[in-house]
């Protein structure tokens, strides 16, 4: 399958392969500082001298955005962004990447490798940039702020793509469905649905997601890991999503509220079982549980129970 388009063909780049350059980058600056650590100030300062006269030397520019490199061997790469070319191709799940570099970064998915480890909570992940992100979670770090709901965001690509639920622009168009996303990430796990793709395999047993998170949340099956904790008790979870919900336990926060009345909930789905009481149906199924006894349907399992019981003692 190719990858997705806009529908308003406004980006000549694709925001993952950015992302895949991004982490090469990343991963070379972070190996160069480790051999930096080792040499002495003297080796390091020459090194910073040739940098200099390199950089003076980027003699070879882009036509396509103006960005210049050292040598043409690296502009011929870099033009791949701008003509799609990815003759990197990954010989287990056959996915395509501009270079080399992104392809080894990739491979570590099937192979399960996992070179850089956190030092404060020992979890591991397949790249320098992946790392990065997640020290944040513990620095609780988040410089980038919504200006129009102040909500406030550890990336600015995630405050970009949270700032679109504003602005209303979804410009990724499944084409199977012509239902519309904010991203091009989103509308390729979308389209998994209707290819039916699952390339994420668990390394447990035979089972395979479409999503790398959702195999990340099944394979704590296995592993008993319950990475997310309550800051209120002990209790601990293997979803964020989990903890968020048990913490309105401790906050009383409601913040689903009915469309027909003033009552709020703590959970969505505690909304939806109460809105029946106004709608009288489930949507798309009306009331699917009938009592054997009365005939009478109901669209709340419980509900059908208590007639139930009713009916036998008026027997």
């Amino acid at each position: 399958m190719s990858d997705p388009e806009p529908c308003r063909m406004k980006h000549t780049e694709d925001p993952e392969e950015q992302r895949e350059l991004s982490e090469v980058k990343e991963e070379r600056e972070e190996l160069s500082e480790v051999e930096e650590e080792r040499k002495p100030l003297s080796r390091s300062k020459t090194k910073n001298k040739f940098l200099k006269k390199r950089r003076a030397k980027k003699s070879f520019t882009c036509t396509q955005c103006g960005n210049s490199f050292t040598s043409k061997q690296h502009l011929e790469r870099h033009m791949r962004i701008h003509t799609g070319e990815k003759p990197h191709e990954c010989n287990q799940c056959g996915k395509s990447f501009t270079n080399k570099q992104s392809l080894e970064i990739h491979m570590r998915i099937h192979t399960g490798e996992k070179p850089f480890s956190c030092d404060q909570c020992s979890k591991t992940f397949l790249s320098a940039s992946d790392l990065k992100k997640h020290l944040r979670v513990h620095m609780k770090e988040k410089p980038h702020s919504c200006s129009v709901c102040g909500k406030s965001f550890s990336l600015l690509q995630y405050l970009h793509t949270h700032q679109k639920t504003h602005t209303g622009v979804r410009e990724y168009m499944c084409f199977e469905c012509e239902k519309t996303f904010t991203t091009a990430n989103c509308l390729k796990q979308h389209q998994r649905i209707h290819t039916g793709e699952k390339p994420h395999k668990c390394s447990h047993c035979d089972k395979r997601f479409s999503q790398s998170e959702n195999l990340k949340t099944h394979e704590m099956i296995h592993t008993g890991e319950k990475p997310y904790k309550c800051s209120h008790c002990d209790k601990r979870f293997s979803r964020s999503a989990h903890l968020r919900s048990h913490e309105r336990i401790h906050t009383g926060e409601k913040p689903y509220k009915c469309s027909h009345c003033d009552k709020r909930f703590s959970r969505s789905t505690h909304l939806k079982t109460h809105e029946r009481i106004h709608t009288g149906k489930i949507p798309g199924r009306g009331k699917p549980h009938t009592c054997d006894q009365c005939g009478k349907s109901f669209s709340i399992k419980t509900h059908l129970k208590i007639s139930s019981v009713n009916s036998l003692v008026q027997f």
